[in-house]
């Protein structure tokens, strides 16, 4: 069996040749189930495919990590290492774009101020 952090820990060609050896493994192991092999054998099917999961994610969520730190800064980035939120949020203005103002509207506030009134304590 392979633990996450011993893999994340390895190059990629190491966990691509970890791959391709797990896979062939597994191939075998297929075999040796259609042709009637020992329990023991069968028994290791699920602990095989579940080492390939996890040197698979591993590989994954390096390479999206890289890319993460490659576009970090960027004005642009790929749709997937965007915040997802929801469609509302995403579509919504921004802080900048909600503060601005027309032309108009600036003359309207400078020459009509909003009214003062005391109150009687």
């Amino acid at each position: 069996m392979v633990k996450a952090h011993q893999l994340r820990t390895e190059k990629k060609g190491a966990l691509v040749a970890k791959l391709t050896e797990l896979r062939d493994e597994l191939s075998q192991l297929r075999v040796a189930k259609v042709t009637g092999g020992a329990p023991s054998k069968l028994a290791k099917i699920k602990v095989v495919r579940k080492s390939i999961a996890r040197v698979l994610t591993v590989i994954n969520q390096t390479q999206k990590e890289k890319l993460r730190k490659f576009y970090r800064g960027k004005k642009y980035k790929p749709l997937d290492l965007r915040p997802k939120k929801t469609r509302a949020l995403r579509r919504a203005l921004t802080p900048s774009e909600k503060k601005r103002v027309t032309l108009r509207q600036q003359k309207k506030l400078a020459h009509f101020p909003a009214r003062k009134y005391a109150v009687k304590a």
